[in-house]
């Protein structure tokens, strides 16, 4: 028993929730494991709308609490990434078959107060027939509304996390499954097996974390052999996307007549993110995938406002992933709340926290309170700290992201403007390191296709636990979405045999 390895925190999950918790835990001088069975982000993380929001919809459900929190922590969150966070302003056309000018105003205002908003510009009413936001919009709604929320690259934000975790003394496992956790003498025993090489590891942990989102009752059983009160819903979210088909880096949200919601966001510049559908889903979470039901769904939805019909040709991509939502007992998908709750068993004085809901913009407040819900157990562990924290990258000046461009143009007077803005996006501060040495583009090794070269690409393997060409195309740089078959398959062909020489 004394050779195993002992820590304060195994954390099971790299999702937002689980590098959250990860992160601020070893910011507090905890020993920190962080265990995910798949890549960083592969599973719900990096499926969402990728907004930082409070939930405008949230309103009409008396969710005050949960939106209050949420507009606090989007100019938090704002504060502490601008690179990867940045406001975007969304056009809602009204509908008056859909809900009354009167409500939408009074949620606007609300909107608009809640929160305590500092740095984000308020709501303004349009005319549309005379507004150019209004150009693209059926000339049969002559009304809208102006407001505010954030974007986010949901993927980068969990890595962002995990990177943070890790310079603060965490240990970050990817691809690797965590296949037995006991109680053991009034501790944890966790056995882990490494999926790529099938080699196993035991560890013993003071506190278990499960941070397992759609597979949370499936630790707390088949891998805890524990119970819950608490039970978990999971809902489909689907989202398209297609060229984008308006001018402007402004976004809009349609009412539909079923009273759903839908953003249409500009996504990877020339391109536009559609969604998103609300399903109860009963099937494995990795298998999860957008019916053709869905698309028509969306399409139809954008179709109702917009003078440029699209079609199902014109989309490009499609992609779903499933939100386990805590079950309050509610049979409409899209009342479910979006609020998270915990679940801590403490038998024998080896304490297990489930951790049920949450949502992309509060996953930092999910993160420290998780953390002090187990802080009795950790009596020297640090205070509070990461509100006023930056994450990696994020140490820009004034979280000036135009201002810290120009910097970075005086310094690389030979990058081209595109992708200096990716590298800017994407990496913030920390870009100087993934550049270092390159005093030409021919520094930065071969060229992939689209924005990806060796250099951003070396540095994602070597910094951020990238282990497959997917990891780096679709969660790590998006480039996979501008690149075509070709190159993909090109690139695959090169990532794995570089990984099998290195190996």
């Amino acid at each position: 028993m004394t050779d195993i390895p002992m820590v304060d925190l195994f954390v099971i999950g790299g999702g937002i929730n689980g590098a959250g918790i990860a992160r601020d835990a070893a910011g507090r001088g905890l020993k920190v494991i962080l265990c995910e069975k798949d890549d960083l982000a592969q599973g719900t993380s990096s499926r969402s709308g990728k907004l930082v929001h409070g939930g405008l919809r949230y309103l009409e459900y008396y969710e005050f609490r949960l939106v209050r929190e949420a507009l606090i922590e989007r100019e938090v969150l704002l504060n502490s990434a601008s690179h990867i966070i940045w406001p975007m302003r969304f056009v809602l056309p009204h509908s008056p078959q859909d809900r009354p000018a009167w409500l939408v105003r009074l949620g606007l205002f609300l909107y608009d107060h809640l929160g305590g908003r500092k740095k984000l510009p308020g709501t303004r009413s349009l005319d549309l027939r005379r507004d150019p936001e209004g150009a693209p919009i059926l000339d049969q709604y002559t009304r809208g509304f102006e407001y505010s929320d954030c974007w986010v690259d949901d993927a980068r934000l969990v890595v962002l996390n995990a990177v943070g975790a890790a310079e603060k003394g965490a240990e970050i496992l990817t691809r690797t499954a965590c296949t037995s956790a006991r109680r053991e003498n009034g501790q944890w025993r966790v056995e882990m097996r490494d999926e790529r090489t099938g080699a196993t590891r035991t560890v013993l942990a003071r506190c278990l974390i499960n941070a397992g989102g759609p597979w949370v009752n499936d630790i707390v059983g088949r891998v805890a052999g524990s119970n819950s009160r608490r039970n978990v819903r999971l809902v489909k979210g689907s989202h398209i996307i297609v060229p984008k088909f308006w001018d402007g880096d402004h976004a809009y949200l349609v009412q539909n007549h079923d009273k759903r919601v839908i953003f249409i966001n500009p996504y990877e510049g020339d391109k536009a993110l559609i969604g998103t559908t609300d399903i109860p889903y009963e099937g494995r979470p990795e298998e999860v995938k957008a019916d053709e039901s869905e698309v028509e769904y969306l399409l139809a939805a954008v179709n109702r406002y917009f003078k440029e019909k699209l079609r199902r040709s014109d989309v490009i991509e499609t992609f779903s992933g499933v939100r386990p939502l805590f079950d309050d007992g509610q049979g409409n998908p899209s009342a479910v709340t979006r609020d998270y709750t915990f679940d801590l068993d403490e038998t024998g004085g080896a304490p297990l926290l489930n951790i049920f809901g949450g949502k992309i913009t509060t996953f930092r407040k999910l993160a420290e309170h998780a953390v002090q819900k187990v802080g009795k157990f950790f009596p020297n562990m640090g205070p509070d700290w990461t509100a006023g924290s930056k994450l990696p990258g994020g140490e820009i000046e004034n979280a000036d992201f135009v201002a810290f461009t120009e910097k970075m143009r005086e310094a690389y007077p030979w990058l081209p403007r595109g992708l200096l803005h990716h590298y800017g996006h994407l990496y913030g501060a920390r870009m100087t390191k993934l550049l270092a040495g390159a005093t030409s583009m021919d520094g930065l090794g071969r060229h992939f296709g689209a924005k990806l070269y060796e250099a951003e690409v070396r540095h994602v393997v070597n910094n951020e636990w990238a282990l497959s060409a997917e990891d780096v195309l679709f969660r790590r740089t998006k480039q996979g979405l501008h690149m075509s078959p070709a190159e993909r398959e090109t690139f695959a062909q090169w990532f794995d045999g570089e990984l099998l020489r290195a190996a």
